[in-house]
């Protein structure tokens, strides 16, 4: 019995160790490039994202060009955003861009009556919002109104902002202080037509983007990237009928809309900051459904488009929980754990090991609302740990993608198990492999054997963002409690990669 009882425990001893080991294998043979516009952000007239974010009051004690705040730009500037779509949301389809340019004290105002039922000056508009993409650096995407707009009036917003001709609506665009056309060249043809923008079934929508996008003209130094407004999460047959009603060449993308909600409750969806382990778990298998909703709209895509000529656009995804208690309800405005950092990590992985079908992307949203990169509060501002996980993978963009096949423990809760770890790797201009970890799993190290084909390479260094616990936040009292780390545990062993991601981590790794 004694030794029977022995040889149990040494049993389950090495089943325990077998469950905190994972081997990754990379090759180095892809023509793949991880497009840059994966990394895209989203900026909406929601809440404090554009008023009180971006523009703030003129008297507010910050660095400002004009009304756009220049410590977010800098630090947007940092991760090298690729592009920025505005205005909306569901306040693209209830936006009027004319009322948006000319002399600001002559702007009509409006209320906003998606979110909050604020009035807005429209001291915001189109030439504000391509000075901030100026500024950035990065490429603006536009969404058109579909919903209760006009052809005329996206087509006359094109020319606006692409003409150089003697046309009345391009000299207007040169009275109002802008000589040279700006170049807009991502256009969205409506957003979440089947929702907000219109209840549209898929059929009555694709008759709409043809007809939009006939009169959406390109201009010399523009051709237009047209976005087709796609499904609703695993909306599987608005994907069907798009790909199959509107013609290929006419479009450069189509849109997928998921966003992680905690509980799956859209009535009660879960706080940003109080949970327990049980809902994390159950928030990481629905971040984790990304990659089911991607495969599946790809399978559909490429029936219809083989060569995978359009882009899937994932440009609406992040974590949406309960807003901040005392806040407004309309304004969506939630804290950002580790938890976020963790989904953040995980979604940028499954895109980038996606990249030949997902060519673009734009996290929901970039200040103050959902899972923002940055929140303020008047002069203050601080870096979310979402913030940081963009700043890790910015060595991803353009880079050459690298194929891999992992074997990951499960991260067990309860009766339930998922996959511990995610990755993505790449491989950049100057032959520098860099390799991305997420550790889902709270409470175990795993040790990660990684078989690196074809790759040659001598050092290793790396980052690492975690905390002590999944909950912790960065408050305006403590900006930094949770940020980037040097990373010491990974080392060459012969010619293979050997790494220990701590628990509840997210590690990159540059190889040289």
């Amino acid at each position: 019995m004694k030794k029977i009882l022995t040889l149990c425990f040494v049993c389950l001893a090495c089943f325990a160790y077998s469950q905190e080991t994972a081997t990754l294998a990379l090759s180095n043979d892809s023509k793949l490039t991880i497009s840059k516009y994966i990394y895209g952000q989203f900026a909406e007239h929601l809440g404090h994202g554009i008023y009180g974010g971006f523009w703030v009051d003129k008297d507010l004690p910050v660095e400002k060009q004009d009304r756009i705040r220049l410590d977010i730009v800098n630090a947007l500037k940092k991760i090298k955003i690729p592009s920025l779509r505005w205005p909306g949301g569901c306040f693209a389809d209830e936006y009027h861009w004319r009322d948006g340019i000319g002399p600001r004290d002559q702007r009509p105002r409006m209320v906003n009556t998606n979110w909050g039922g604020t009035t807005e000056d429209n001291s915001f508009g189109t030439h504000e919002f391509l000075e901030l993409c100026s500024l950035l650096g990065t490429e603006p995407y536009f969404a058109a109104n579909v919903g209760s707009g006009t052809v005329e009036e996206m087509s006359k917003w094109i020319e606006y902002t692409n003409s150089n001709s003697g046309s009345t609506i391009a000299q207007l665009r040169k009275q109002n202080g802008h000589p040279e056309p700006y170049k807009v060249t991502f256009w969205g043809i409506g957003n979440e037509s089947w929702g907000c923008g219109g209840n549209m079934t898929p059929e009555f929508y694709a008759n709409e983007y043809k007809r939009y996008a006939a009169f959406a003209k390109n201009y010399p130094g523009a051709p237009l990237k047209k976005i087709a407004s796609g499904p609703n999460s695993d909306d599987y047959n608005w994907t069907e009928v798009i790909m199959k009603d509107i013609p290929t060449w006419d479009m450069w993308g189509i849109s997928l809309h998921y966003y992680t909600v905690p509980t799956g409750d859209w009535g009660h969806k879960g706080s940003a900051t109080k949970f327990d382990e049980k809902e994390y778990f159950e928030t990481m298998e629905r971040c984790l459904k990304m990659e089911e909703l991607v495969t599946k709209h790809a399978a559909i895509m490429d029936k219809y488009d083989p060569k995978k000529n359009v882009a899937l656009v994932v440009d609406e995804w992040g974590v949406w929980t309960d807003v901040e208690q005392g806040t407004n309800p309309g304004f969506l405005y939630q804290q950002n754990s580790l938890r976020d950092a963790l989904i953040a990590a995980t979604n940028l992985n499954i895109f980038n090991n996606h990249c030949d079908r997902v060519k673009g992307a734009a996290l929901a949203q970039t200040i103050n609302v959902l899972q923002s990169l940055i929140l303020t509060d008047k002069e203050k501002m601080l870096l979310t740990p979402t913030y940081h996980i963009f700043d890790m993978y910015k060595v991803h963009q353009d880079a050459k993608y690298l194929p891999m096949q992992l074997t990951s423990p499960d991260y067990v809760s309860g009766d339930k198990k998922l996959p511990a770890v995610n990755v993505s790797a790449s491989q950049d201009a100057a032959g520098k492999v860099h390799i991305s970890f997420a550790n889902l799993d709270l409470h175990n190290d795993i040790k990660i054997s990684t078989s690196l084909k074809d790759i040659k390479w001598k050092s290793v260094t790396g980052q690492i963002l975690t905390s002590a616990n999944i909950t912790d936040v960065n408050t305006f009292d403590k900006p930094n409690t949770i940020s980037l780390k040097d990373f010491k545990g990974a080392k060459k062993d012969g010619d293979n990669l050997v790494v220990t991601l701590p628990a509840k981590s997210v590690v990159t790794l540059e190889l040289f």
